[in-house]
């Protein structure tokens, strides 16, 4: 009797954690506390992130997400998890922030015992996030966006937790944080390179300049490297820099940020299916602009393009690795970003990474 006893008691503690209370502190330094792993979550943003901690399962939690900033943003990626994922297609969607379609009545509709924001998803929303805490749905902040080693942590812990997953959540933040302590191991005896940095959204063509970033995204992956951003202290956040200002500072390197955005004809469109030839084809027209012919970059061929939809994740990382092999090459000459991107993809996400993710341009011959 005393041993039944005892094996029940154990059964019960066993038990006890699966529907006990679980509390994290979120990226804006809330308190968030669910009753038990979530059932029914709405999802804001970071999708690929969600994924990568949330595991295989993860997507048939989902309730409800904001479909316009992955399908219109990402319509290659989304479609290789569409494919994947075939659950992804029958998902309802909330709206976007971006465009003020967000709607937090849609949300409270799907009865969510959890909802996951962005920070720049939070920040929109103002007042509106009150209509959450009326109705007593828990919402978890993160943010990828800062690009700071910190900052992914924090929200990859905090979700991991209230996901059950803290254990895969755990394994995500220390592979981030290795990879950058190996760069700052790379670079901390050598001085910061002298080289002058220009990075662009290359969203709508040669003739629309696109934005640069001062201490955000792009920026702060910059300013971790040591890297002269042209555009800090003239930026803050994402705006264009003006052509005369370019100009003036006459960057060695230029990377333009694309993506294979929906209606965007005249895109960098690097990522998820490119075609290299048109990549080039793309980054051509944008070296065509005034003036360009005579920067430093141009002349000695340092033009690249990076995926904009790999920043703000657990994996940019690799971006960070290709941009030190630009700045200090003789140091990183071992490292294979392009590789680095795919072994992630296969350990953390069902899709590959099957496209042009980070390129030189290559002159006609």
């Amino acid at each position: 009797m005393k041993k039944l006893l005892l094996a029940a008691a154990l059964a019960f503690s066993a038990a006890v954690p699966a529907f006990a209370e679980i509390t994290a502190t979120d990226v804006v330094g809330r308190t968030v506390t669910v009753p038990k792993v979530p059932e029914r979550i709405v999802l804001g943003f970071y999708y690929e992130d969600y994924l990568a901690i949330g595991g295989k399962d993860a997507v048939d939690k989902v309730v409800a997400l904001a479909l316009s900033t992955w399908k219109d943003w990402r319509p290659q990626q989304y479609a290789r998890y569409e494919k994947a994922l075939p659950k992804l297609k029958d998902i309802p969607d909330i709206g976007n922030s971006e465009d003020g379609t967000f709607s937090v009545e849609k949300i409270i509709a799907t009865n969510p015992d959890l909802v996951i924001l962005g920070a720049w998803n939070y920040e929109a929303l103002g007042e509106s996030v009150k209509q959450f805490d009326e109705a007593g749905i828990p919402y978890v902040v993160l943010d990828y966006n800062a690009q700071t080693v910190e900052k992914h942590t924090v929200s990859t812990l905090a979700l991991g937790k209230l996901l059950g997953q803290e254990q895969r959540a755990q394994e995500l933040a220390d592979n981030y944080k290795n990879a950058f302590a190996d760069i700052e191991k790379r670079i901390e005896k050598l001085k910061p390179s002298p080289k002058k940095v220009y990075v662009e959204l290359a969203q709508n063509g040669a003739e629309t300049f696109g934005n640069s970033y001062g201490n955000t995204m792009w920026g702060a992956l910059l300013e971790k490297l040591g890297g002269k951003n042209i555009a800090a202290g003239q930026v803050k956040g994402a705006a264009p820099l003006s052509p005369e200002y370019i100009l003036a500072e006459a960057p060695d390197l230029i990377f333009l940020a694309g993506s294979e955005w929906k209606n965007k004809p005249q895109a960098v469109a690097v990522g998820f299916s490119a075609d290299p030839k048109v990549v080039n084809e793309r980054i051509a027209a944008y070296l065509k602009r005034p003036g360009w012919a005579d920067l430093p970059a141009v002349k000695t061929d340092n033009v690249f393009a990076l995926y904009h939809g790999g920043a703000r994740t657990l994996s940019d990382y690799v971006y960070a690795q290709f941009i030190a092999k630009q700045l200090y090459p003789e140091v990183f000459k071992d490292v294979d970003p392009v590789k680095n991107l795919q072994e992630y993809y296969k350990k953390w996400l069902p899709i590959e990474a099957d496209g042009v993710f980070m390129t030189q341009y290559q002159p006609a011959k």
